[in-house]
């Protein structure tokens, strides 16, 4: 069997066998502890409603074109005289009051894709419309860091690892939870089977190399879930789980940089109303514990959570009491070390469309390269393939 064929099939190759070297050095003993800043990167998949999220609740346009599934404005938990929160949204008005979360509005690119599977490949690779790429940004963001030196490395907490995390030379390593991945790497065939015939296949040889690395790796994640127990209450489900984890990992003192986790169910066509409510109310919920997490450990100036979904929803609701994919959406941001905060830009015209959707403002390659300049301590440029303007919240 081909040695691509075998990690495609094999159950630990959602595992990701290219394990991080700092993984295998913090096992050998290293003392190493992580250093500078924490971005975690949250994935509202399905493309969430952002006219419902940051409701422009002071335009007359958006009742109209939702007469049922606008929110009345009584309901709104208002930021400004032309915006405010969804009212699942609560417990983030007190991030907002206190200058710890920022609003970016209309931010896309250009042509775009309304696609899916498509519209993700772009946000995740950071490629324009017209181009295809097979590397995410934060993958790239990888290849520049240097080979078994440098301790930051990137965890999706998930079974599978996405195409923002997968670079040229290195890649992101996936977890969903420690001790599973500990048991599965630690099954006593897999190791017997690859050193019975380690000498005599390259494949082999090469798969029992990269099992001993995962196997490390899922030791020391393992053993790092074990030095911090959480007591905040995070909501029941997935997500409120993963971010639990994540601050687990980061007070533990984990050496990553950067996590990336998922909440999915925002394609929301039909009868939306109750289902994106109590998505933002488990995503509000679980951000609300996991800022307390991180300040109780006095962890949070140096963590950045960037929100985005692939794209916003078109203006006018349709006929099923829902909406269809659009372009544009809002990003938020939320962490202490912020230099500016609030709604940092003109929310998206609702008068001036492009085919009934909403019109790009900010280009998200503009909101990356200011993450990876400023927060990450890198260039941007040779990532991104392209110079772009950095914003001014950090």
């Amino acid at each position: 069997m081909r040695r691509r064929s075998f990690l495609q099939t094999s159950g630990l190759a959602s595992a990701s066998f290219l394990t991080p070297a700092f993984l295998r050095a913090g096992l050998r003993g290293s003392s190493t502890s992580r250093q500078g800043k924490i971005l975690v990167v949250v994935q509202l998949s399905g493309g969430n409603d952002g006219l419902n999220t940051i409701i422009p609740y002071g335009d007359d346009i958006y009742y109209r074109e939702r007469p049922t599934l606008s929110i009345p404005p009584a309901e709104v938990l208002t930021l400004n005289d032309y915006q405010g929160l969804h009212p699942a949204l609560a417990p983030l008005r007190d991030l907002y009051q206190s200058g710890e979360l920022a609003i970016l509005n209309g931010v896309g690119y250009p042509e775009p894709d309304r696609s899916h599977f498509r519209s993700m490949d772009i946000w995740q690779t950071g490629s324009s419309s017209r181009q295809n790429w097979s590397t995410g940004w934060l993958g790239r963001y990888l290849d520049q860091l240097p080979a078994n030196q440098h301790p930051y490395h990137a965890l999706e907490v998930d079974d599978g690892l996405s195409l923002a995390l997968k670079g040229n030379l290195q890649r992101g390593f996936a977890m969903g939870d420690p001790s599973r991945l500990r048991r599965s790497v630690r099954n006593p065939l897999l190791p017997e089977q690859a050193h019975a015939q380690v000498h005599e296949q390259h494949t082999v040889s090469y798969l029992y190399e990269t099992l001993t690395r995962t196997t490390e790796a899922a030791d020391y994640l393992y053993e790092k879930s074990r030095v911090y127990r959480s007591r905040q209450s995070y909501p029941i489900g997935n997500f409120g789980r993963d971010l639990k984890q994540v601050a687990e990992l980061i007070t533990a003192d984990t050496d990553t940089q950067v996590y990336y986790l998922s909440l999915t169910g925002f394609d929301t066509h039909a009868r939306q109303q109750g289902p994106h409510q109590r998505l933002l109310d488990q995503y509000a919920k679980g951000m609300a514990a996991f800022v307390a997490d991180l300040k109780q450990n006095r962890l949070f100036e140096d963590v950045i959570i960037m929100t985005f979904s692939e794209f916003g929803r078109r203006l006018a609701q349709n006929g099923s009491g829902g909406t269809d994919h659009g372009t544009a959406n809002n990003v938020m941001l939320i962490g202490g070390g912020l230099e500016r905060a609030g709604v940092l830009n003109s929310p998206s015209s609702l008068s001036r469309l492009d085919q009934g959707d909403l019109i790009y403002d900010i280009d998200f390659r503009r909101l990356y390269a200011t993450l990876l300049d400023r927060w990450l301590g890198t260039r941007a440029e040779p990532i991104l393939s392209g110079r772009f303007e950095l914003l001014d919240f950090i």
